[in-house]
C-alpha cells in the first residue's frame, strides 16, 4: 500500500529535496537538482523504482515524528517491543557535493533495525554498477551519476538491492551518509555526520529566527517560510512550485503535472511574503531571478522557467511508472510553458512595483525591461489565452487574465506617478481605463450577480476572489460581494473552495479534483475585507487543521476522503497560508490592498 501524501515529510539542502515516509522510507529524491532525474522514485511506482528504507526489522508498535525545533531536520521515533530508536534525517547545505545523512540513535532497550537501499537513476529505470571501495564505502555509478554510501553497518547485495541488519542499544548512534557527485570526478572525503548535524541545525534555526511575524499563528507561518526556503534553488534564487511531479489532483485521475519549475504567477505572492517576514535578501534574490528569467523579447515571455531561467521544459510521459495509486500518466516537464497566459504580465509588473515600494534595489535597466513588457501588454491584452489554470481545452477571454492585464497597466502608471520615472503616462492610463471598462461590461453576469470565469460564460471561478485583492474593485463593491457569495454557494460543496466546477467546464481534461487550498485562503482574505471576521477565522483555523503532522500542505485537499492531493509540499499553499495569517492578525487596521501604497512594516497595516 502506498503511503498517503500527508504521510511524507520534507528534507532538503536548498538545491534539491527528498520525501521521507512515516515508515522511514525515502521514496522521492531528484539529484543533484530539483528537476534532475529521480534516483528514488518509489513514490510514483514501487520499491523497485528506487527507495531507501531504514526502520525496525519488525513492525513497530508506535511511530511518531517531528522536525527538530524550527529546522528541516526530521526525527522519527520508532517504538518496538524491545526498545525505542530515533531516526534523524537531514541534508546539509551543499559544499563540494550533496549529502543525505541518516542517523539511528538508541533511546531505550535494544532494537533490531533493517536498511534497504535501492538506487535507480533516471526515474526508476537505470540500475547502477555498485562496487566496494578500499575504505569500505559503496559506490554506485551509472553514466554521469555517482552515489557513495558510507556506514559502519555491514551491508550486502541481494537482487540489485543493498541491505543490512544491525542492532542499536540505548545511547548508541549509527550513521549513514549517502553522497551524490558527478561520476567523472574523484571520490570526495567523507563528511562528519555529527558536525554536519550541528551546522545544519544552526543554519535553519538562525534563518527561522529572522522571521518578523510574531502573531498568533507564528508556528504555522515560520514552518511555511522554512518550506519556501527549502523550495528556493540557492544558486539562482528561483522558487519551485513543489519538489515533486505527478502527484494527482484526483486519485486515479489524469490531472498529474510536473511542478519542479518556477512559475511567474508566484512572483508577487512570494515577494510580499518574503518581504513581510523580514527576508529581504531572499526577496532580492527572487526579484533578480525574475528579471533574468523574463529578459529578452517581451513576446517570448513564458509562464514558467527552469531553476536557472531555462526556457525549454518539454513534456514527456514515463511509461514504466504506474503512478501514485495508479494515477497516470507520470509527466516529466510541463507543456504549459508554451501557453499564453496574460496574467503573468500583471504578476511580474506587480512584483517589481512592490519591490520598488519596499526599497529593494531597482535599476534603469530593470525599468527599461518593464516598459517593454507594458508596451507588449498594450498589443495583446485583448487576445484570448489559456488562463491562470492552464486549461488544455482552448483559449478564451478569461476574466482573471484581463484583470491582471489591468494590473500590469496600473502598476506601470503608478510607478511613473510615484517614482517620477519616464513613460507614456496618458496613453497607459487610457489603456488601463479601457481594460477596466471592458471587464466590467463583458465579465459580469447580472443574472448571477457575479463576475464569471470568461466572457459570455456562466461558470464561476475562484480566481475571481483576487479582483479586490489586486485593487481592481473595492471589496465593498456590490459586484465583488455578489461574486464572493456566489462562490460560497456554488464552489464550496464540502466547505473548501474549488477552482471551478470541472464537471461542467471545458478544460480539456476529465472531471474531478479536490479543494484548491490557496483559493480557500483567498476566500478568508475576502471575508476579512468584508468585515466577516469570525467566519474568516473559523475557515482559516479549519485550513490549518488540514496540514499534516509536521505542518506541510499539498496543493489540494479532498474533504470526503480526508486526504491531501496534488504535488507536495506546495509553495502556493504555504505562501497563501503565511499571507492570510498576517492579514487575520492585522484585520483591526485599515485594509491595505496590493493595489495601494504599501506602508512600512512598522505601521502594521493589513497587506495584500
Amino acid at each position: 500500500m502506498a503511503l498517503r501524501i500527508e504521510d511524507y515529510a520534507l528534507i532538503g539542502d536548498c538545491e534539491t529535496a527528498a520525501l521521507v515516509g512515516r515508515n522511514g522510507s525515502i521514496d522521492w529524491l531528484c539529484w543533484p537538482r530539483f528537476d534532475s532525474g529521480a534516483c528514488f522514485a518509489a513514490l510514483l511506482g514501487g520499491p523497485e523504482h528506487g527507495r531507501w528504507q531504514i526502520g525496525p526489522a519488525g513492525p513497530p508498535v508506535r511511530t511518531a515524528r517531528k522536525y527538530r525545533g524550527q529546522t528541516l531536520i526530521l526525527e522519527t521515533e520508532f517504538e518496538t517491543a524491545d526498545g525505542v530508536v530515533t531516526v534523524t534525517d537531514f541534508m546539509p547545505l551543499r559544499g563540494a557535493a550533496s549529502d543525505l545523512i541518516r542517523t539511528v540513535t538508541g533511546k531505550h532497550g535494544k532494537v533490531l533495525m533493517r536498511t534497504e537501499l535501492i538506487i535507480r537513476f533516471e526515474y526508476g529505470i537505470v540500475v547502477p554498477w555498485v562496487t566496494r571501495q578500499e575504505d569500505g564505502a559503496l559506490r554506485a555509478v551509472a553514466g554521469p551519476d555517482m552515489l557513495t554510501l558510507r556506514t559502519p553497518v555491514s551491508l550486502h547485495g541481494e537482487n540489485h538491492k543493498t541491505i543490512g541488519e544491525f542492532t542499536v542499544s540505548a545511547g548508541e548512534t549509527v550513521s549513514f551518509v549517502l553522497t551524490y557527485s558527478s561520476s567523472h570526478l574523484p571520490q570526495l572525503d567523507p563528511v562528519d555526520p555529527l558536525k554536519a548535524l550541528h551546522e545544519t541545525e544552526a543554519f535553519w534555526e538562525e534563518w527561522a529566527n529572522r522571521c518578523a511575524y510574531d502573531g498568533e499563528w507564528s508556528e504555522a507561518v515560520v514552518r511555511s517560510h522554512v518550506v519556501l526556503k527549502a523550495l528556493t534553488y540557492r544558486p539562482t534564487g528561483g522558487m519551485v512550485a513543489a519538489p515533486t511531479t505527478s502527484l494527482p489532483e484526483q486519485l486515479g485521475g489524469a490531472r498529474n503535472w510536473d511542478y519542479r519549475f518556477c512559475w511567474l504567477r508566484d512572483a508577487t505572492f512570494a515577494l510580499l511574503s518574503l518581504m513581510d517576514a523580514g527576508y529581504d535578501e531572499e526577496a532580492q534574490d527572487w526579484r533578480e531571478w525574475l528579471l533574468r528569467a523574463v529578459a529578452g523579447s517581451p513576446d517570448q515571455i513564458q509562464i514558467m522557467y527552469g531553476l536557472g531561467g531555462e526556457r525549454r521544459l518539454s513534456e514527456w510521459q514515463v511509461p514504466w511508472l504506474a503512478g501514485y495509486e495508479g494515477s497516470v500518466p507520470v509527466r516529466i516537464g510541463n507543456a504549459a510553458y508554451g501557453q499564453l497566459q496574460l496574467d503573468v504580465y500583471g504578476e511580474v509588473l506587480d512584483a517589481l512595483y512592490q519591490a520598488r515600494q519596499a526599497g529593494i534595489h531597482a535599476s534603469d535597466a530593470g525599468w527599461a525591461l518593464q516598459r517593454a513588457l507594458v508596451s507588449h501588454v498594450e498589443t495583446i491584452w485583448s487576445e484570448p489565452d489559456e488562463g491562470i489554470w492552464e486549461v488544455r481545452g482552448g483559449r478564451r477571454h478569461f476574466t482573471h487574465s484581463k484583470v491582471m492585464a489591468w494590473v500590469a497597466m496600473d502598476r506601470a502608471v503608478r510607478t511613473i506617478q510615484e517614482f517620477g520615472l519616464e513613460g507614456p503616462l496618458e496613453r497607459w492610463i487610457a489603456v488601463r481605463r479601457r481594460i477596466h471598462d471592458e471587464v466590467c461590461r463583458s465579465a459580469f453576469d447580472p443574472e448571477l450577480g457575479s463576475f464569471v470565469q470568461s466572457y459570455g460564460s456562466k461558470q464561476l471561478d475562484a480566481s475571481l476572489l483576487l479582483l479586490p485583492l489586486v485593487g481592481f474593485l473595492a471589496p465593498t463593491d456590490p459586484r465583488v460581494r455578489g461574486t464572493v457569495e456566489a462562490i460560497e454557494r456554488h464552489l464550496m460543496p464540502d466547505g473548501l473552495v474549488l477552482r471551478y466546477d470541472t464537471r461542467s467546464a471545458d478544460d480539456g481534461l476529465p472531471a474531478g479534483e479536490g479543494g484548491f487550498l490557496a483559493c480557500s485562503f483567498w476566500l478568508v482574505d475576502n471575508l476579512i475585507l468584508l468585515g466577516r471576521h469570525d467566519e474568516a477565522r473559523r475557515l482559516f483555523e479549519r485550513l490549518l487543521l488540514l496540514r499534516n503532522d509536521v505542518g506541510l500542505l499539498a496543493e489540494q485537499y479532498d474533504p470526503r476522503a480526508k486526504r491531501q492531493l496534488g504535488n507536495f509540499p506546495q509553495a502556493f499553499s504555504h505562501l497563501a497560508l503565511a499571507n492570510t495569517a498576517r492579514n487575520l492578525t492585522q484585520f483591526a487596521k485599515p485594509a491595505e490592498q496590493r493595489a495601494n501604497v504599501r506602508p512600512s512594516r512598522s505601521s502594521q497595516k493589513f497587506q495584500f
